[in-house]
């Protein structure tokens, strides 16, 4: 079970953060929830998470991309297979290490850059603007303001330029572990609060590789939370028109333990086993920067 409390925010978040994503990166390169086998079996793999936005990317063909908080890269390498012109950018070195071994097995001509997001508009300089800004599952719940990271997409972007995000419902992040009476309890902040949540947890969210015990040493993050309504707020505030907002029933691993089941028609995406009209696990978010 997580512990967890709240206090003030300090400069301290980035390195405890980063800390912790070092350490996730050598189990998630090698679990086999990242599919990593898979993806280098064929040139047209792709994954679970870029598979099922794929219908709402359209043709990316040529589009000068920035995956935002890409982590091992799996993402990105999809985008680049999809015709993207794609840098990944990360504040965790061992991360992109990975990311930057998969590409080379790949034989992929993906670029990586070691920042966090709101450095990104000067660690990118050289890069944009972008016409496509992208962010997948669990991203944004590491950065303390919503406000300051529309206006780092907002920054990224040409006018008429793209942002693409699927992310975990802010309902869900909101959600206690899961109870044995089968409950689905709101125990956390929905909105966005000064300080973060603080947690202790030695586990991650997937299944470490076979011999690997999948242990964290960086065991503390500090986390936020973001309304719905707090993020259409500050892409708007930072001149960006939301063209599209879909909620998803299902979420790209088992969010909620043994309340959930495989979806049988959506390879890699999980839904609750009874009642999945109840929450909503993700959503599907596109905004267009005004000229």
């Amino acid at each position: 079970m997580c512990r967890w409390h709240t206090r003030g925010v300090s400069d301290d978040y980035l390195a405890v953060n980063r800390a912790n994503w070092d350490d996730r990166a050598g189990i998630h390169e090698h679990s086999p929830g990242y599919d990593r086998e898979r993806l280098l079996s064929g040139e047209d793999e792709l994954s679970h998470v870029v598979s099922f936005d794929r219908p709402r990317l359209g043709d990316i063909s040529g589009l000068r991309t920035v995956h935002l908080q890409c982590h091992i890269g799996t993402d990105t390498l999809s985008l680049h297979r999809l015709g993207a012109r794609v840098v990944g950018l990360d504040l965790s070195p061992s991360s992109l290490a990975a990311a930057r071994r998969l590409a080379a097995d790949a034989g992929a001509d993906v670029e990586y850059v070691e920042a966090d997001v709101y450095s990104a508009p000067s660690a990118l300089a050289d890069h944009a603007p972008f016409d496509l800004v992208y962010t997948g599952i669990g991203a944004l719940g590491w950065l303390p303001s919503i406000d300051r990271w529309a206006r780092t997409v907002a920054a990224l972007l040409r006018p008429g330029g793209r942002l693409f995000i699927r992310e975990g419902h802010p309902v869900l992040w909101a959600c206690d572990d899961p109870r044995p009476d089968g409950l689905v309890v709101l125990a956390y902040p929905y909105f966005e609060t000064p300080e973060p949540t603080v947690w202790d947890d030695a586990s991650t969210y997937v299944e470490p590789a076979p011999g690997s015990d999948g242990g964290i040493t960086a065991t503390v993050t500090h986390e936020w939370n973001h309304g719905l309504g707090e993020i259409f707020t500050a892409l708007t505030r930072h001149g960006m028109d939301v063209v599209s907002l879909e909620e998803h029933r299902t979420v790209p691993y088992l969010a909620l333990g043994d309340q959930m089941v495989a979806d049988p028609e959506l390879p890699g995406e999980y839904r609750l086993a009874e009642g999945d009209d109840r929450l909503p696990l993700t959503y599907t978010l596109q905004a267009v920067r005004r000229g």
